[in-house]
């Protein structure tokens, strides 16, 4: 098999700086060495309400963060997964080959459903096989995950294993996590105990990746932090978690470790810590920014190059979900 990385964001909201340092930047790396599949995750998105003119119109600013971050459409395959029927039809034997007691030790439906989880959509709790299918219909060896998503991979892992084993083939690869660099799990603003998120109602929690400038020198001003000040080494920032996220925020933007940050910084209160970082920030965001919106605007392009990249990804799963149903005993 193929060295292939698969991986997709929701458009269920903006993507964030979180999704640019801890998943796109690291996207765009990948294309040099691996074949890429990127994909919007349209499906996954609908396992919570969404309102459809604004998942139609978030799936195309989706595709255009991912381009205008440095995704190459003609490196790798791009496309929204709801145009490509092979990740529904693969999910449900999923569904019939993942065990309850698999699902319910993962942490994210309980995160997500919280106390109201007797009303959480059914698509909310096998969302993790949807997760595996999307990996597997393609034969992905390789997935970069954050830590948040771990626990899925790991579920990604036991479903090929099992599937494999409980049909005698040798179908699917035990899929391989790619965990990269500083700056993989990036912290809300205003809480940093909690993962920034788009989901978050607070604007002042997350930066938006089509913030302007303006609104990003907001939001770092307003960014939480302490009176102390910033000491030699990364490790001595123990217990003060806003200042960690800061710190850890700049050491990913300028790619070096927060030990770095730490020494050049060393002695300084958050006051001149955070002009920099605006600096540093609006350096490194206004041109995706920028980009983000002049892709926007042409619907035509995103859309063209949505449904090629679903021609392409679907040329590729095909021949494997055969295999798949050839294995279960499906008659074709």
């Amino acid at each position: 098999m193929k060295n292939r990385v698969f991986s997709g964001a929701q458009p269920s909201g903006k993507l964030t700086l979180g999704n640019y340092l801890g998943a796109l930047r690291n996207w765009v790396k990948l294309q040099e060495n691996y074949e890429c599949i990127y994909c919007v995750v349209d499906m996954h998105a609908i396992t919570v309400w969404q309102d459809p003119k604004e998942l139609a119109a978030q799936t195309r600013q989706a595709a255009a963060a991912y381009i205008a971050s440095g995704v190459d459409p003609e490196k790798s395959i791009l496309f929204n997964q709801s145009q490509v029927s092979g990740h529904a039809e693969l999910a449900w034997i999923f569904n019939c080959i993942a065990r309850l007691g698999w699902l319910n030790r993962m942490t994210q439906f309980k995160d997500k459903a919280g106390k109201n989880r007797e009303n959480a959509s059914t698509g909310l709790y096998v969302y993790p096989n949807l997760m595996a299918a999307d990996i597997l219909l393609y034969q992905a060896t390789h997935v970069p995950v954050g830590e948040d998503q771990k626990q899925h991979l790991e579920l990604t892992r036991d479903i090929a294993q099992k599937f494999n084993h409980d049909f005698g083939v040798d179908l699917f690869p035990i899929t391989e996590p790619l965990i990269l660099g500083e700056g993989a799990r990036v912290m809300s603003l205003r809480d940093g105990t909690k993962k920034m998120s788009k989901s978050d109602p607070s604007e002042y929690s997350r930066i938006n990746l089509n913030d302007d400038s303006d609104t990003i020198a907001q939001k770092i001003r307003k960014a939480k932090t302490d009176a102390e000040l910033i000491p030699g080494k990364a490790d001595l920032l123990e217990g003060r978690a806003e200042a960690q996220n800061l710190i850890g925020i700049y050491a990913a933007l300028s790619e070096v470790s927060r030990d770095t940050v730490c020494t050049e910084f060393e002695g300084k209160g958050f006051g001149d810590f955070k002009k920099a970082l605006t600096e540093l920030a609006v350096a490194k965001l206004a041109p995706i920014t920028e980009e983000m919106a002049r892709i926007e605007q042409d619907h035509a392009y995103i859309d063209g190059i949505l449904r090629s990249g679903a021609e392409k990804a679907d040329a590729i799963a095909q021949p494997i979900l055969k295999e798949v149903k050839k294995a279960v005993g499906f008659l074709s």
